[in-house]
């Protein structure tokens, strides 16, 4: 497993955006972009876009979910080596791509809750 510093904020700050920047990362979309789509649909939901019903129904009607709720993120990232996963964690989400973590900070070590491989 490992792990590099990638902060796809575009001012390059270290705020609560963890949805936006995983989602960004893995969809190779513009941070904006994936910014205005989570605010217009939690908006239209009536919820926060980084609220965990939020993301994993949005996670849940695009991508297929795979829970492990014993595992932690390095390990899920040793065991499944090849294609683009988000990976929740208590009060967090990361980028796994290839087994390699995109996050501002390492949270291999933190126990996952469940993963959605990105197509």
């Amino acid at each position: 497993m490992k792990y590099k510093y990638h902060n796809e904020n575009p001012k390059q700050r270290h705020v609560d955006d963890c949805v936006v920047r995983c989602l960004s990362t893995l969809t190779n979309r513009n941070w904006y972009d994936v910014y205005d789509e989570l605010s217009d649909l939690a908006s239209d939901e009536g919820l926060m876009f980084d609220s965990v019903e939020f993301v994993e129904d949005y996670l849940d009607k695009r991508y297929r979910r795979e829970c492990h709720y014993s595992k932690t993120v390095g390990e899920f990232a040793k065991e499944f080596p090849y294609g683009k996963y988000a990976i929740t964690m208590n009060g967090h989400i990361t980028a796994l791509i290839d087994g390699i973590i995109y996050d501002t900070f390492d949270p291999s070590d933190r126990i996952m809750r469940c993963a959605w491989k990105i197509y």
